[in-house]
Formats: C-alpha cells, sequence, structure tokens
C-alpha cells in the first residue's frame, strides 16, 4: 500500500518511529537547496558589484581593470583546490562538470568566466604548501611563489569573513594598502549583512606578500607549527554564492507543518544567510 503511495520503504518497523516524529533536522546544501552554487555579487573597493555570469560576458559589467579585481580574483582562483574534468574544451563553462565542492566549484567558473585560465593562473603562480578549509578555523590558506620577476612568495586566504577580517590589519582599496580603521570594518560589516540578507554564502579573501629578506627562495614553510605569518594580513574583498532552494522544498515543508511536525535547518552558514533561506 505505501509503495502506491511512492513510499518505499525498507524496513517497516521504521514506520512505527516515523508515526511519532516531531521534529526533523534537515541539511541544508544539497537537500533543501540544489547543491548548484553560482557567484552573484562581490564587494571590494567598498563597493558592491553584480557578478556577470553569461557566457559571453553581456550582463551586468563592474570594472575589472580595477587591481583590487586582480588581487580578488587571483585568490580565488588559488586558494581553490576545484578543477575542471579533463576533456571539456569545447563545452561552456557553465556547463562543464567540476571535482570539488560547490562553493569552489562556483568560484572557478566565475573566474574562469571574467580573467580566462585558472590553469595558466595557477602555473604562474605554483602552490608550495596549504592549509587546507576546516570547521575550527573557518578559513583556508596557501602559500605560492609570484609572477615571474617577483622574488616574494603570496600568500593567500579565503573563509568565513568575520575570521577573515580578524586576520587584518590593512584593506586593499583600488590597489593601494590602506589601514583598516572603525570606518571601513562598519562598511564590511554593511555589505556582509546586504549579501548575507539575500541569502548568500558570503566568503571572505585576503593576502599578504611574504618579505623576500625573511622568506627566501626555498624557505622551508611549517604548516602544523606555522613559521610565516596569519595575522595582520591586507583583507581583499568578499564573494558570495546563491544556491536556490528546491522547488519541491516548501510543499514538503508545510506537509511536515500540517503533520504536526517541526523542521529546522542544519547549516554552517552565517544565521543572517540561513534566515534568509529559510
Amino acid at each position: 500500500r505505501m509503495a502506491r503511495k511512492n513510499c518505499l520503504v525498507k524496513n517497516l518497523e521504521a514506520v512505527e518511529t516515523l508515526g511519532s516524529t516531531s521534529t526533523i533536522c534537515s541539511d541544508k546544501t544539497g537537500t533543501l537547496t540544489q547543491n548548484r552554487m553560482t557567484v552573484a555579487h562581490m564587494w571590494f573597493d567598498n563597493q558592491v558589484h553584480e557578478a556577470d555570469t553569461t557566457e559571453n560576458q553581456s550582463g551586468v559589467s563592474f570594472d575589472k581593470s580595477s587591481p583590487t579585481w586582480a588581487a580578488l580574483s587571483r585568490i580565488a582562483a588559488l586558494c581553490n583546490r576545484a578543477v575542471f574534468q579533463a576533456g571539456q574544451e569545447n563545452v561552456p563553462i557553465l556547463k562543464r562538470s567540476v571535482a570539488g565542492d560547490a562553493s569552489e566549484s562556483a568560484l572557478l567558473k566565475c573566474i574562469e568566466l571574467c580573467c580566462g585560465s585558472v590553469q595558466q593562473m595557477r602555473s604562474r603562480n605554483p602552490k608550495i604548501v596549504e592549509i587546507p578549509f576546516n570547521s575550527t578555523n573557518k578559513y583556508q590558506l596557501s602559500i605560492h611563489e609570484n609572477e615571474k620577476g617577483d622574488s616574494r612568495y603570496l600568500l593567500v586566504m579565503k573563509g568565513a569573513p568575520e575570521r577573515i577580517l580578524d586576520r587584518c590589519s590593512t584593506i586593499l582599496l583600488n590597489g593601494e594598502d590602506k589601514p583598516l580603521t572603525e570606518e571601513m570594518k562598519d562598511a564590511f560589516q554593511n555589505a556582509y549583512l546586504e549579501l548575507g540578507g539575500l541569502g548568500e554564502r558570503v566568503l571572505g579573501f585576503c593576502h599578504l606578500n611574504l618579505p623576500d629578506s625573511k622568506f627566501t627562495e626555498g624557505y622551508q614553510f611549517d604548516v602544523e607549527e606555522p613559521n610565516f605569518p596569519t595575522s595582520d594580513l591586507c583583507f581583499v574583498g568578499l564573494m558570495s554564492m546563491i544556491d536556490p532552494p528546491r522547488a519541491a522544498v516548501p510543499d514538503a515543508v508545510g506537509k511536515c507543518r500540517s503533520a504536526g511536525i517541526k523542521v529546522i535547518m542544519v547549516t554552517g552558514d552565517h544565521p543572517i544567510t540561513a534566515k534568509a533561506i529559510a
């Protein structure tokens, strides 16, 4: 009888438990949402910019000549483990299959669309060491060789915006390092709340060129006991991604509520983002 109602039950005893359910805790990404992240907005040079996610870049435009955008896009490309799967050169960028998590895949496609080959960017800045993202630190860090002609190592970091900002003492504005004043912290907070309020997942990005007087060529970086700076960095900007809710979710949640079941969404996102999606 249950199969006729499109309900496949492998263990009938489980149905009894379901009948007494009063609360369902559901994961957000990929369960309540489509797990199809796309970059929607950026904040740099103290302005919110709408991302152009059209294949031919004919949509809303922003100032791609800004040195701050060049720095932000470089961090998004380098501090990122996502890669396009092989043999897709003739497939439109937005439809390519990617090995990597949803957020990093969205960043990869955005930078490939806006700036050209991410693979070439990575080959010009080979990775030396990396600290992968974890839920305790809430950041990911990697150190790279710089472009030819610059002997300094480049440290790049991305993660939860408030955690990234706490590690910074300067901010990049129009390509120049400026002190991170209370006024700029307020501007950051306003942008963060604006993007989070749209239901978007927001990431913060920062970098630092390590002085070559101390970090000479061949320096042995230690990621277990970091022997390099992880504070007094330079904040560069924010990027936010939207992951649309699945079409059937509102109806399913409504049915649960009408059956007296409370539905709770579980997510690692900022509370403002979570509230907007809920």
